[in-house]
């Protein structure tokens, strides 16, 4: 990854010179550069020298949609239901809409939780009580809920389900103005990785 990087800092670049930048010699890259520009990160040029290959200048557009795109451009309808909702009912809903989590609202129609299907699993497994059982007793609640603005870059959204190791997250929007710990907010959609992969796909078939 750090010769992509000088490459497309410093192109065009001889061998010598990336070398010299990684304070290394010569043949200790040699095997390095040829499996670069064979996997098409990096082309080079005779007597001219190595310049970026097709394969980073697409990621690097890929990188640049991602994070110019906002949420707000490409977030769904999010699924809610209520918290007094019964598992049974919550394993329904998610079939038939044919996605992975739900939003809880409460009474008043704020975020209460997130239901996945991890956690309606969890609670049904081995538990023949569990059916009658309000959603409320088995969502992920605050502060566990990873959520995203729609000012929000997709990019950054991207990096929330990676690290948090999660499928979708609920987009929402603060009731007040200057958002603190205790502020409230609505949720305004949601967007999942499916959304994310649909984008690139579509970028990459545009190219």
């Amino acid at each position: 990854m750090e010769i992509i990087n000088i490459v497309k800092k410093h192109a065009p670049i001889t061998g010598e010179q990336i070398a010299e930048m990684l304070t290394v010699t010569r043949p200790t890259i040699r095997a390095d550069l040829s499996l670069l520009v064979m996997l098409d990160y990096i082309s080079a040029k005779p007597k001219v020298g190595y310049f970026p290959g097709k394969r980073a200048e697409r990621e690097q557009s890929e990188s640049y949609i991602l994070r110019k795109m906002k949420v707000g451009q490409v977030q769904g309808i999010p699924i809610v239901v209520d918290v007094k909702t019964t598992v049974q009912d919550a394993v329904v809903t998610l079939f038939l809409e044919n996605i992975g989590s739900l939003v809880v609202a409460d009474e008043n129609g704020k975020l209460a939780g997130v239901l996945s299907r991890k956690d309606l699993l969890k609670v049904t497994l081995g538990n023949s009580n569990a059916a009658s059982m309000p959603v409320s007793m088995v969502m992920t609640r605050q502060p566990n809920i990873i959520t995203i603005t729609p000012d929000e870059s997709v990019y950054e959204a991207a990096r929330k389900m990676i690290h948090h190791q999660v499928d979708s997250l609920p987009v929402i929007s603060y009731t007040d103005q200057e958002p603190s710990s205790d502020s409230e907010f609505n949720v305004v959609g949601r967007i999942t990785k499916t959304t994310i992969i649909k984008l690139l796909f579509d970028q990459m078939e545009q190219e």
